[in-house]
């Protein structure tokens, strides 16, 4: 069963990495909208003489990093899925030989990890070279980041097929994912590095699972989470994988029992 999950990750990221000139503009994309992101960072320091608990080299290098792991966030459905639902393509779904969920979730990790090759490298190169990107603190707070990522991708895929699981509830599934966007944006550090919101916030931040998608690997790459604290870290990004696809295979069941295929 395994080999078979593997057999669909790899599939699936081959044919994804086909699509070098959407990933090309994505990162003239991101690459705008890091520079408009740090410019307002920079103005947001320079006019403050309150301290930050970031330095303002610290955020620039945060921002870069969020920009190159972008896919990583899960704001999107998977169209070609909702298609299907559509249409009633769907049935072919259900004869696979496979658990539906264990294909629909590979296809999420494949669907977040091969864009990330694609745009991330481009991004490195141009922010280490003109914009001050600044090294992982330390080897071993490089590999810890690097180990933080992995599960960062697994922990956004499952809420990936959550939003595609709730398409068989609702056939479009764009308002909870819309819903859902909103508070994964926020709470993952893509707006605003979260180290900078209110004190009083800190522990519900803590305990949410969206600092697993951007907080977590970027604060232990800056070495503001030391490396002997990593593993915590890592464990509560692990904890809430378990918790996800948990759920996701609960209600994936809930919703097989009363299918009905649309279209014809």
């Amino acid at each position: 069963m395994l080999i078979s999950y593997w057999a669909i990750v790899s599939a699936r990221f081959r044919s994804l990495l086909q699509y070098r000139a959407a990933a090309l503009a994505g990162v003239g994309t991101q690459l705008f909208w890091g520079l408009i992101r740090v410019m307002i960072f920079q103005a947001f320091y320079r006019s403050s003489t309150t301290e930050q608990p970031m330095n303002i080299e610290d955020v620039s290098t945060y921002i870069w990093l969020g920009q190159a792991f972008l896919i990583l966030v899960p704001w999107n459905l998977d169209t070609d899925l909702r298609a299907m639902i559509r249409t009633g393509n769907i049935g072919y779904e259900l004869i696979r030989p496979v658990h539906l969920y264990g294909y629909w979730y590979c296809c999420a990790v494949a669907g977040h990890s091969a864009p990330v090759i694609l745009r991330a490298v481009p991004i490195f190169v141009f922010a280490g070279a003109f914009m001050n990107l600044q090294a992982p603190a330390s080897l071993a707070a490089a590999a810890a980041f690097v180990l933080s990522l992995v599960a960062a991708a697994l922990l956004s895929s499952t809420f990936t097929t959550l939003f595609n699981v709730s398409m068989l509830w609702t056939i479009s599934g764009e308002g909870i994912a819309a819903f859902a966007r909103g508070f994964v944006y926020v709470f993952s550090g893509m707006i605003v590095p979260l180290p900078l919101f209110p004190d009083w916030t800190q522990p519900a931040i803590a305990l949410l699972p969206f600092r697993g998608f951007i907080d977590t690997p970027f604060r232990i790459y800056l070495g503001h989470i030391p490396t002997n604290e990593a593993v915590l870290h890592l464990a509560h990004q692990m904890i809430w994988i378990v918790l996800m696809m948990m759920l996701g295979n609960w209600l994936m069941s809930r919703s097989l029992r009363r299918l009905v295929v649309q279209g014809g």
